[in-house]
């Protein structure tokens, strides 16, 4: 099986120069809890909800509203991704995908094709991927 069978193609991304509240309020919003981070349609890096966490985790920032609503509109999203996320292509093996997520502990890997972003694959994927499998036994 190829990740292009399971992976996400609905992409939601970010661009590198956004204020993190653009995250943030996807984050809040729809429930996504990573995704993509370009500069223009180039894949830079990828943001977590626990990077969101942690960027405005601080206890001042916590009692004070004022202080987090700076910080949301004023850190770029660049200062808390993580920048060069290892990706898998659309092509590679489903398997090597799921060993990359476990050895690099990630919730989920960019997909690129030819360095373009094409889709995420994710934990969710392959545990739906397993559950199908085991349930066909």
């Amino acid at each position: 099986m190829k990740v292009r069978e399971r992976m996400s193609t609905e992409l939601v991304t970010v661009q590198v120069d956004e204020p993190i509240r653009v995250a943030w309020d996807i984050v809040q919003g729809r429930k996504i809890r990573r995704f993509p981070v370009l500069d223009g349609d180039k894949l830079v890096g990828i943001v977590t909800d626990r990077d969101l966490r942690n960027a405005t985790a601080s206890s001042v920032v916590l009692t004070e509203k004022k202080y987090h609503d700076f910080l949301l509109d004023t850190v770029k999203i660049e200062s808390i991704m993580t920048a060069n996320p290892q990706t898998v292509s659309p092509n590679d093996d489903i398997a090597k995908a799921a060993r990359l997520i476990l050895e690099l502990k990630v919730g989920g890997l960019p997909v690129c094709d030819n360095d373009k972003l094409v889709g995420i694959i994710t934990e969710t994927d392959l545990i739906k991927t397993l559950i199908e499998v085991l349930s066909k036994e």
